[in-house]
């Protein structure tokens, strides 16, 4: 048999937006633009490409543009530096030293116990409304009583009206008083993964040792934005650190901040030591700022351990990252607009006129988020339930902002510091899409963790 080769073509109806480069020509023009790339003057080429129906042209076209954004060099006048090397960005370091208050064991363990509950809670409470844009939470709140939100939101108090006031679909969703355990999830799915990568690969694991666990217990399906798109890298021989650089717009996005809190964990009173190991799964799908996101906030997950203060575990995490990064930039001014007295709903407000959540760049890169968990984490001043809930009412990425908020503070307060109307609904249990892992018990993977530490 004979095969025409004119007749086999890819299918672009069946691929999700992300994966062909092509579908996400402006993300990359704005993620070319804030890394400081010299692409003024193919915007308008950029423009026009994006506007092209799905298929073969589009893709070649836009093979085009990717190697004019590669070949681009830093336009003049760039303000930071930004290097995606561990070496270098340590180089380029401001360390922070603060007094440490080493816990015994037993407090130990109770602080690992409420940073792995304290991400659950938050994850789920997040998790319900994810997508959902500040219009709608409005009404949702407004309309079920929990403004400012302090607790989860039940299905059973959403009103035919509220269904019909919000764009946002919120049926069929994750709720608190529908849910018996934490159901699956990206951020939680994470937890899980990496336990057993260091279980398999010990604290010594390498960029492609976690390459390998991702194809081997997750399916495609299970990641997304820059994480899918290194899945395929994987798949198709680009090996890290490259397969977080090829046709790559969503490169510098949450997915990897999201990763790194078992860095953390297994790393307490040591956030030099968690961000280390937070760079070696960064570099697999991110790049520049994608990776300080994971490293701070692994490294503010290893300083809660051993410190009360707020603001030293936010600084202790802007230790592990360039000070000449955006990310640097962007959350000192947080820590400045709070030490000035001005009130989080002026922070809030000033985080969505700098990025916008309607997009799809807004809404998912690192750089808000972060400054939404750094304003929450502030203003919360230590209160679990205040900080969580403040993090998913801010919108943006909601469960991922909720579960960093509630890993640090589960950390910092401690397992007796959450309350019962948070840790019913989850009834100790994690429902995963890790192959062979599909339910776990939150105390088993205490248990675990403590082991990890030894």
């Amino acid at each position: 048999m004979k095969y025409n080769i004119e007749k086999i073509k890819l299918n672009y109806e069946n691929k999700d937006y992300w994966e062909p480069f092509g579908e996400e020509l402006l993300n990359e023009f704005r993620q070319a633009s804030d890394e400081g790339l010299d692409v003024e003057k193919y915007k308008e080429l950029f423009e026009a490409v994006a506007k092209l129906p799905a298929g073969e042209t589009k893709k070649k076209m836009g093979d085009v543009l990717y190697e004019a954004v590669m070949n681009a060099d830093i336009r003049t006048g760039y303000k930071y530096t930004e290097p995606s090397s561990l070496d270098e960005i340590r180089a380029l370091r401001k360390e922070y030293k603060f007094e440490k208050n080493t816990p015994d064991r037993e407090t130990l363990e109770k602080k690992i116990h409420g940073a792995w509950m304290g991400r659950v809670c938050g994850c789920l409470l997040g998790k319900a409304v994810e997508g959902i844009r500040s219009e709608d939470m409005k009404i949702l709140l407004e309309g079920t009583g929990n403004t400012p939100m302090n607790r989860y939101i039940s299905k059973s108090e959403i009103t035919d009206e509220i269904y019909e006031n919000c764009t946002f679909n919120l049926k069929n969703k994750c709720f608190a008083d529908i849910t018996c355990g934490m159901p699956v999830d990206d951020d939680t799915n994470y937890m899980v993964l990496y336990q057993r990568i260091i279980e398999e690969y010990s604290k010594d694991f390498t960029p492609s040792d976690v390459a390998k666990a991702w194809k081997k217990y997750q399916p495609i399906e299970n990641y997304f934005t820059a994480e899918r798109i290194a899945f395929i890298n994987f798949v198709n021989g680009y090996e890290p650190p490259y397969s977080a650089v090829y046709k790559n717009p969503c490169r510098e996005w949450i997915g990897a901040q999201i990763r790194g809190d078992y860095f953390g964990y297994i790393n307490p009173g040591e956030p030099e030591k968690a961000a280390e190991m937070a760079f070696r799964d960064a570099c697999i799908s991110h790049v520049k700022n994608g990776i300080y996101g994971e490293m701070f906030a692994s490294a503010m997950i290893a300083a809660a351990a051993v410190t009360d203060s707020i603001e030293d575990i936010i600084l202790a995490g802007l230790g592990e990252i360039p000070h000449t990064s955006r990310l640097y930039d962007s959350i000192n001014s947080v820590l400045d607009d709070y030490r000035n007295g001005i009130d989080s709903d002026k922070v809030f407000k000033r985080i969505h006129e700098e990025y916008d959540e309607h997009t799809g760049y807004g809404w998912c890169h690192t750089i808000p988020n972060a400054m939404i968990v750094t304003a929450a984490l502030l203003y919360g001043n230590g209160d679990f339930a205040k900080s969580i809930c403040m993090a998913v009412e801010a919108c943006f990425d909601t469960d991922c902002n909720g579960a960093t908020v509630g890993s640090v503070l589960g950390m910092r307060n401690t397992i007796d510091a959450i309350g019962e109307e948070w840790t019913k609904p989850v009834n100790d249990t994690i429902y995963t899409s890790v192959s062979g892992f599909e339910k776990v018990k939150i105390s088993d993977c205490v248990k675990l963790n403590m082991k990890h530490i030894d």
